[in-house]
């Protein structure tokens, strides 16, 4: 978390954006950026949904970090001509989101308690509201204003919003369990400043690219809980497999 690493999350996110858009400017290279915003930048939000227009107001080290590297990009792009556009990406997920996340900590913990290798999900603010979509369409949409003939700054979202404690019960309820008997709230993964409510409307990067959301939260967590229980079938298997090769 960026509350743990302040420093650390300011010098990467935020400088680290400083220093690309610096050798770009300093070799001139006809080249084109792609500033990975966030929809973390909006924190406790002043409208919803949140679009272009919505003033930021970040809740975390990170979420100020992107704001940060967001203005940076739009001076760069505005001072010196460079090609370089902001994705105000919301939450996008898939198989290989980190097991950190809470949405693969909750398909991760149901592979493992159906296999008998965990008892319990500890879970922090299941009342936090997200905006969940599925990762390759979000880049494809990276993509599609990449091909822009003008740069600009988009918000890539699925326009809905669904708490925690509904991803967890979708995930449980697709494998025949009852949630309630498996997730515990451990205070230590509540925020110092939570984040109640994100939800994009992200109907400029229709109009100007074309691109909408296809797969939704059920699909969603079916595919990444189905991907997970196969992955840690596989990771017995193959312990197996190396257990009875060193046998013989």
């Amino acid at each position: 978390m960026s509350f743990e690493i302040p420093e650390y999350t300011g010098d990467i996110t935020g400088l680290g954006t400083v220093r690309l858009l610096e050798a770009i400017r300093e070799t001139g290279i006809k080249t084109k950026f792609y500033q990975a915003s966030s929809s973390e930048m909006f924190g406790k939000a002043i409208e919803t949904p949140q679009r272009e227009t919505t003033p930021f107001r970040p809740c975390s080290p990170y979420g100020c970090s992107k704001v940060y590297a967001y203005w940076t990009t739009a001076n760069y792009r505005e001072g010196y001509g460079l090609f370089a556009c902001n994705g105000i990406l919301f939450n996008h997920e898939s198989p290989r989101r980190g097991e950190t996340f809470v949405s693969r900590k909750i398909t991760r913990a149901i592979a493992k308690i159906r296999a008998g290798l965990q008892q319990r999900l500890y879970l922090g603010n299941l009342d936090a509201k997200r905006d969940w979509g599925y990762a390759p369409e979000y880049v494809e949409a990276m993509w599609r204003m990449m091909q822009l003939d003008q740069p600009g700054d988009f918000v890539v979202a699925t326009g809905e919003t669904h708490t925690v404690r509904e991803f967890a019960e979708l995930a449980f309820d697709y494998v025949g369990l009852d949630w309630e008997k498996y997730v515990e709230i451990d205070p230590k993964y509540f925020r110092p400043n939570e984040v109640d409510i994100l939800q994009g409307d992200s109907s400029k990067a229709e109009r100007a690219f074309g691109w909408r959301p296809k797969v939704r939260l059920n699909e969603l967590v079916k595919l990444m809980v189905e991907a997970d229980m196969k992955l840690l079938a596989d990771q017995i298997e193959g312990r197996l497999v190396r257990q009875v090769s060193s046998l013989e």
